[in-house]
């Protein structure tokens, strides 16, 4: 038995562009920089919580708050076309609200990006994807769609839009065990009360801040909590006494455990979102960071905590499951991958740690000596980037963002996940985690 530790989407056509020109090539994000509209119209709580989402914009332009764009029809750059055929192969025509039928990259089903003075989601107004919303996440709230805040996903849209009210956003969302199911043994997750303390929308963890905005999304196989948070569990010893189903394709050796098999999932949490992809995306980052009680005693153990990012349809690259999120080596984000790089050096295991980013960032989050009386671990922050193939522009992905213990529920894990952005510009071949580019 584990103990805790004394001290220690459409295509893009090769059309000739003869009726406009290429655009930008940065994905939408600019944090608090953007206006900071929306409504504050009726709450959308899903389970009963004592918090919800707040309102839901009904135009682009309130940045703050989920939207759909109410699309302009007219001519754009000198496109001749304005009838009911789509001319550019888009998914949309002039009659649709796509504003430039000479551009497939011009629709209301495009993310509109930021600072090329080009209105590409064709609201009629230039730059104004919505941005800000992760100010409207609130720490426990029960509606999955308000944890798509937090990571600053700032549109809703529904699978039945049509025309120009088609636009990309998050169509469904919900929190579930690892494995999809509403399974936590004993019993159903949406009834359990130790369920919902596995994930919340954090404004810190300790000294670590949100990357974008004002919130971060949070899940752990413990409380998703700062040490400062109501409702806060000692991360070194709270089990919540229920197991789950593992995420598909799991439990899996890591190939930095040869033969190595992680046991029964419990204590698991997931969220799924389901994402219409822009029409003009070519790409799309987020950024995590794991933090582990289990380094450094339990490595290449049958308790190795598990976090998982799994997308369906799966990219070009994707290891065990469709999981996204791996080392170089193809280990998956645990104690057992060459990201951990928040600790003290040291030989743990019969593997040498270097721990280049030190320890520091540990203070606070519960993970470090000030509230666990010993130095944990914590990956730093990864950015993760995945590059969408043509066929699934304006098309739906999803993504299950996992976490979970194994063979015991205690010593946790906790992930945060922020900082969701498209990109115009294709990303790599295959999906890549690497530690956060330093701020521009």
């Amino acid at each position: 038995m584990k103990v805790r530790a004394a001290a220690s989407v459409a295509v893009f056509l090769a059309l000739p562009l003869a009726c406009s020109g290429s655009k930008g090539d940065s994905g939408f994000g600019g944090g608090e920089s953007s206006s900071s509209g929306g409504s504050g119209g009726g709450s959308n709580s899903s389970g009963g919580g004592s918090s919800s989402s707040g309102g839901v914009s009904s135009s682009s332009s309130g940045g703050g708050s989920f939207g759909t764009t109410d699309a302009s029809t007219g001519p754009m750059n000198g496109c001749q076309y304005m009838d009911s055929t789509d001319h550019d192969g888009d998914g949309f025509s002039s009659t649709d609200g796509d504003c430039n039928d000479c551009d497939p990259n011009t629709n209301p089903g495009a993310f509109d990006v930021p600072k090329d003075g080009i209105d590409e989601d064709c609201d009629g107004t230039v730059d104004d994807e919505p941005t800000g919303c992760d100010t409207m996440a609130v720490l426990d709230s029960t509606d999955p769609f308000n944890a798509a805040l937090a990571m600053d996903l700032c549109r809703k849209t529904t699978e039945t839009a049509q025309g120009k009210q088609r636009t990309w956003g998050v169509v469904g969302a919900s929190f579930v065990a690892p494995d999809g199911s509403d399974t936590c043994n004993p019993g159903a997750c949406s009834t359990n009360a130790n369920y919902p303390l596995g994930h919340g929308n954090l404004t810190k963890l300790g000294v670590n801040k949100p990357q974008q905005g004002s919130h971060m999304h949070s899940m752990s196989s413990g409380t998703a909590r700062d040490p400062s948070d109501p409702g806060y569990q000692d991360v070194g010893g709270f089990d919540k006494m229920f197991t789950v189903g593992a995420a598909a394709g799991f439990p899996a050796p890591a190939p930095a455990c040869p033969g190595v098999i992680t046991g029964q999932p419990h204590d698991g949490m997931a969220l799924r979102l389901t994402i219409r992809v822009p029409t003009n995306a070519q790409s799309f980052t987020f950024d995590t960071n794991f933090f582990t009680y289990e380094f450094p005693d339990y490595i290449c153990s049958t308790y190795n905590d598990t976090f998982v990012v799994e997308m369906a349809p799966a990219p070009k690259g994707a290891s065990t499951g469709g999981n996204i999120v791996f080392d170089q080596a193809g280990n998956s984000i645990s104690v057992n991958n060459a990201l951990l790089q928040v600790c003290d050096p040291q030989t743990a295991g019969g593997k040498m740690f270097a721990c280049p980013l030190g320890s520091t960032t540990l203070s606070g989050t519960g993970f470090g000596t000030d509230t666990a009386g010993s130095n944990h671990a914590a990956t730093g922050w990864l950015q993760t980037n995945v590059n969408i193939d043509p066929s699934l522009k304006g098309k739906d992905i999803t993504l299950v963002f996992a976490v979970w213990d194994s063979g015991d529920g205690i010593l946790d894990s906790t992930a945060l996940i922020d900082s969701f952005t498209w990109s115009s510009q294709p990303g790599n071949n295959t999906p890549v985690t690497v530690p956060t580019p330093p701020a521009q």
